[in-house]
């Protein structure tokens, strides 16, 4: 049995909420490289040669990628051989949570209440907490903030079997352009398919939350993963939505058994900036 200090969580969240919001990764830089060299619409090449330039500033002068700095969507995979001490889990990540974005000087875009009573909680907490336990004797926390212009153009679909893969690519093609140039594309787009309406969902998140570098490790969706994303650019919304051939950099697909009567499907969409930031305690 390995004993954590849940004050060493609060420190590694902290960190990582500051540099999801103020870093691009380099998986993001070299897709965003990548599509400024192919892309043939000259404003979309601007756009795409900004988007750059504006992580370098960003990085640079330590601020925010984008003044929408999100609402924190924390992964936490716990080794089942990890004892914490010193504190609850949520407690130490929100405490984390807190400190990063007001010590970050990041805007905080959380309220109270959905409905009635939607006052800021001032500190961007709670935060939107996924715990799996895993074998192992570590814990590792991904924080990936999630900006809400992106977010307000997901989708959730309860398909049937019969809807088959074709229903799978209609409801991702409807999704996209649907969001157009809200979503502020270029997009990292996250499929969730299968389990039942809450999996596809988390499994969507998680999807969109994976490096732009990484592909299904089965080789039927890593497929399905290319051929998503060529349908996305073919909708010709480019760039910020001013045409081009780069709607979205990279489609991930996560997949989960499910019922013979259901085919659950999950659109999660991040903007350009698709802030993700991790560390192994």
């Amino acid at each position: 049995m390995r004993l954590i200090q849940a004050s060493e969580i609060t420190k590694v969240v902290s960190r990582l909420c500051k540099e999801a919001c103020y870093i691009v990764t380099p998986d993001m830089r070299e897709a965003f490289a990548k599509a400024k060299e192919n892309e043939s619409s000259p404003t979309g090449r601007d756009i795409l040669g900004k988007i750059l330039q504006n992580a370098d500033l960003a990085e640079k002068g330590i601020a925010p990628i984008c003044q929408d700095t999100g609402m924190a969507v924390v992964f936490v995979d716990i080794g089942q051989d990890v004892h914490i001490e010193g504190g609850f889990l949520e407690d130490a990540i929100n405490e984390g949570v807190a400190n990063g974005y007001v010590e970050g000087y990041l805007r905080k875009s959380v309220v109270c209440d959905p409905v009635f009573d939607r006052k800021n909680t001032k500190n961007n907490t709670p935060a939107v907490i996924n715990v799996r336990i895993v074998k192992g004797d570590k814990i590792h926390i991904k924080v990936a903030p999630k900006g809400f212009g992106s977010e307000n153009k997901s989708a959730l679909k309860m398909l049937v079997p019969a809807d088959g893969l074709e229903g799978i690519k209609k409801v991702f093609l409807d999704t996209v352009r649907l969001a157009g140039p809200n979503a502020c594309p270029p997009m990292v787009i996250g499929v969730g398919i299968g389990g039942t309406m809450d999996k596809a969902a988390l499994m969507a998140k998680y999807a969109a939350a994976r490096s732009a570098d990484s592909k299904n490790p089965d080789e039927r969706y890593a497929k399905l993963e290319e051929e998503l994303l060529e349908l996305a650019c073919k909708t010709g919304v480019g760039p910020q939505g001013l045409g081009g051939d780069y709607t979205a950099v990279k489609v991930n697909v996560e997949w989960y058994p499910t019922h013979i009567a259901g085919l659950p499907v999950a659109i999660n969409i991040n903007c350009h900036a698709a802030r993700h930031a991790e560390a192994e305690i």
